[in-house]
């Protein structure tokens, strides 16, 4: 999997959001915030391919969890960039 290029981070009134424009015609933006370690995440993966283990792997790294967290909070990760077509396969 890899973090859609097409999407783009901005910090706008320090808050993190990632804007989506909607497609045809209409103006159907969508705007989604990145919490810190998400925004931690969408920073370490981009521009390279990964896998659920790096996404976990990343989170061991950078914060004090136990193993079974972080794969659990790597998961939910995973499944929201994907509702929000953050990440493509």
């Amino acid at each position: 999997m890899r973090i859609n290029s097409k999407m783009k981070v901005r910090e706008v009134a320090g808050e993190h959001i990632v804007l989506m424009p909607g497609e045809g015609g209409s103006d159907m933006t969508r705007v989604v915030a990145l919490n810190e370690s998400a925004l931690f995440l969408y920073n370490a993966l981009s521009d390279r391919d990964f896998e659920a283990a790096d996404v976990v792997a990343a989170l061991l790294d950078e914060y004090e969890v136990d193993e079974a967290s972080a794969r659990r909070d790597a998961e939910a990760w995973i499944v929201d960039m994907r509702d929000n077509s953050l990440i493509v396969d």
